[in-house]
């Protein structure tokens, strides 16, 4: 039989006094928790450890003693540590000493009421109890009076030790009768700044729900369903980006104590988020405001729309000629160029009869920066959107007489073969056709491919440029979604205290003896960067759809739209 004991590091140094632990006899293994000093009064251990018991629901004793030779020169110690064995009756009885600097200790087992003892190899296992106490291998506290469900796992040497922090609440400074050495001895870790902010947040939060709760009141009225609030609500990429910033406040703010691990690291991902996300749109805010940049911005605003609209303007005259040596229906080629034309003119006085304005709309836009980065880059989409709303228009009208003259030409392909498509069976069926049918049938098809060239190129020409302006929605959004889902805590909490994440443990040999006890280091291995970015990302809503290539060109083919904006029952929760 091999017997293992766990023998926290933090009390290799401390004075000689008995061992409290938990004894695992599914796994023959010992957990040693912390030393009690000399001097105690037995009867005060057995009932600070029943106190500890009834409150941590881990069956807590004294497991044996430790001497450390050092502090302690008296040849009856080790005779006094072996009579302790009858005073605390555990089965086995555990002795550990520390011989002066030396390296190698000598442990040894006790099993006086055995009939039949044999001899155990011992494993003498080191832990850093801060790590293992503050690590997540164990099971949730919350199920863990269940016990350990498989007694071979190594989930419960983590689950004891998490379930023993009252334990560790004890410190040298305490004035009661029993002196204990842990990983917190020399005082309970905390902070004053943390306990202070942990008693504010408690009216802050129930401030901030009644705030939340108004707020969603009014966002689930029945003003914001009727056709023009919502589909602006629908289709805004600024209203979707602060309707998920709603849900990540509600989250925060609740008092419902998290249930594991996870909802707890994504609670604290989302404050973090949040307060980077507005610190950074408070430094916008404040770098726009400063030096009269807005002003300058709404100057170069109306230029550059300007500049953009003699572009498309040179464009459709190119188009109107002989674009790349292309023979073009002349006729068709004069009303799509003189159509398109007449937007752009439109376009350019609406801009013009805006210019007055643009500087007032841009302040109070620039506003909105405090509310964060993401709000700010959302209504920089929109803006865009509104700018580029005349090349939206181009390529709508342009894919809708593209697929028109595309299924119109399928359908007469059809009819050449004597087919023709069944409506409710979702089919191609056999069907004959008279010779006036196929002698119109001819004609139209002949018409629609002559045109053909004529209607695709001005569809690729601006399908290009719609795509252009998808690209760079695509690359704000892309920031966005980078913003709301990367989990800043979890990897902040990697980088300072890469034990909170751990993904398992692993096992050092130190130096070996003959006749002395294995020597063990436990060591906690952390999850790497992609799998903490992989655990703990957030959830996020996606405003351009995300399709496959080969689905794209069949749209792109077929004239299908590619539309900005992903409809609202389209987002990822």
């Amino acid at each position: 039989m091999v017997l293992k004991v766990f023998f926290p590091s933090c009390c290799s140094s401390a004075d000689s006094g008995i061992l409290i632990g938990r004894w695992i006899s599914e796994q023959n293994s010992a957990v040693i928790l912390a030393v009690v000093h000399f001097p105690f009064i037995p009867v005060q251990v057995k009932q600070y450890l029943g106190e500890v018991q009834r409150v941590t629901q881990v069956s807590v004793s004294v497991l044996g003693s430790w001497s450390n030779s050092k502090q302690e020169k008296e040849e009856s110690l080790s005779e006094f540590l072996e009579d302790l064995g009858t005073i605390f009756c555990h089965e086995p009885w555990i002795q550990i000493s520390k011989e002066g600097d030396s390296k190698f200790w000598s442990c040894s087992i006790l099993q006086k009421h055995s009939t039949n003892p044999q001899e155990e190899e011992i494993i003498l296992v080191y832990y850093d109890q801060r790590k293992v106490m503050l690590s997540h291998l164990h099971p949730p506290l919350d199920t863990a009076g269940q016990g350990a469900e498989d007694a071979s796992k190594l989930s419960a040497i983590f689950d004891t030790v998490a379930r023993s922090q009252v334990l560790f609440m004890t410190d040298r400074y305490d004035e009661g009768p029993i002196k204990l050495t842990h990983w917190q001895s020399d005082g309970v870790e905390a902070s004053i700044i943390v306990e202070l902010l942990k008693q504010a947040s408690v009216p802050a939060c129930m401030l901030l729900t009644l705030l939340l709760s108004l707020l969603s009141g009014i966002c689930r009225s029945r003003v914001l369903k009727f056709w023009p609030l919502s589909f602006l609500w629908s289709k805004l990429s600024t209203c979707e980006q602060l309707g998920h910033r709603l849900q990540h406040l509600q989250i925060i703010s609740s008092n419902k104590k998290a249930q594991n691990q996870n909802q707890l690291m994504r609670k604290a991902n989302i404050f973090v988020s949040l307060l980077i996300d507005v610190a950074l749109g408070i430094l916008l805010m404040s770098w726009l405001y400063r030096k009269n940049r807005i002003g300058h911005l709404a100057d170069t605003l109306i230029p550059v729309a300007d500049h953009v609209a003699e572009e498309l303007q040179d464009l459709l005259q190119w188009l109107m000629g002989a674009p790349a040596g292309l023979k073009m229906n002349r006729a068709l080629d004069q009303v799509l160029g003189r159509f398109f034309l007449y937007h752009i003119h439109l376009w350019i006085s609406y801009i013009h009869l805006l210019s007055p304005f643009i500087e007032m709309i841009l302040w109070y836009v620039g506003l909105s920066a405090c509310l964060g980065l993401t709000v700010a880059l959302c209504i920089l989409s929109d803006i865009i959107a509104l700018l580029t709303f005349h090349i939206y228009c181009f390529y709508v009208y342009g894919a809708r007489l593209y697929c028109l003259k595309i299924y119109g030409l399928s359908s007469l392909w059809r009819l050449f073969r004597g087919k023709k498509w069944n409506v409710l069976r979702q089919r191609v069926d056999s069907c004959s056709y008279d010779l006036d049918q196929l002698f119109i049938g001819t004609l139209l098809f002949t018409i629609l491919l002559f045109l053909l060239p004529t209607t695709a190129l001005y569809y690729l020409v601006f399908t290009l440029l719609r795509l252009l302006v998808v690209i760079v929605q695509g690359l704000i959004h892309l920031l966005v979604d980078l913003i709301d889902s990367l989990p800043l805590y979890s990897l902040i909490l990697r980088l300072c205290r890469s034990y909170r994440l751990a993904a398992g443990v692993k096992f050092r040999v130190l130096e070996q003896q003959d006749g002395k006890p294995l020597r063990l280091l436990m060591q906690i291995n952390p999850l790497s960067y992609g799998g903490v970015v992989q655990t703990y990302r957030l959830p996020t809503y996606s405003c351009y759809p995300r399709d496959s290539w080969a689905s794209l060109c069949k749209k792109l083919f077929l004239g299908e739209l590619i539309y900005p904006w992903k409809h609202k029952g389209d987002k990822q929760n």
